[in-house]
């Protein structure tokens, strides 16, 4: 399976935000340190807003941070809100699918896929493997 450009983004945001949790982050910022576009971001950290996942502080000396801790950030749920579409092969458009046996393969692939993000929380993710700030060149 493969993930979205949106998701990828989303979990980046939300992985920066986690690196830094007593702080104001501007979109600007997160853009830079990944060097990805600023408009990518403002789509989906309005969506994140929107969803729950982050608060917005509006003004000069504004910006967003985690609207719960990172270990209340389910991955799973995360790639399930992003995500717009599971369906892994055109099935339902498939001459064959009520007699192909692959679909209910597949359900069970994506189930398991699914399942095994589902134990992890955002928290999780940033721990998993060292100095996440040291490479973004976050003091």
């Amino acid at each position: 399976m493969r993930l979205t450009r949106y998701t990828d983004y989303a979990m980046r945001v939300l992985l920066y935000l986690a690196s830094r949790p007593e702080e104001l982050c501007s979109i600007a910022e997160i853009s830079r340190a990944y060097a990805i576009s600023q408009n990518h971001l403002m789509k989906v950290v309005n969506d994140l807003v929107n969803a729950g996942y982050l608060h917005s502080v509006r003004g000069r000396s504004g910006g967003i941070r985690l609207a719960r801790p990172a270990a209340d950030i389910n991955v799973g749920a995360l790639v399930r809100h992003t995500e717009e579409d599971f369906d892994l092969v055109g099935c339902s458009s498939c001459i064959i699918a009520p007699a192909c046996g692959l679909t209910c393969v597949l359900d069970e692939a994506l189930q398991a896929f699914l399942g095994t993000l589902d134990r992890y929380s955002l928290a999780d993710v940033l721990s998993k493997r060292g100095d996440f700030r040291h490479l973004l060149k976050v003091s």
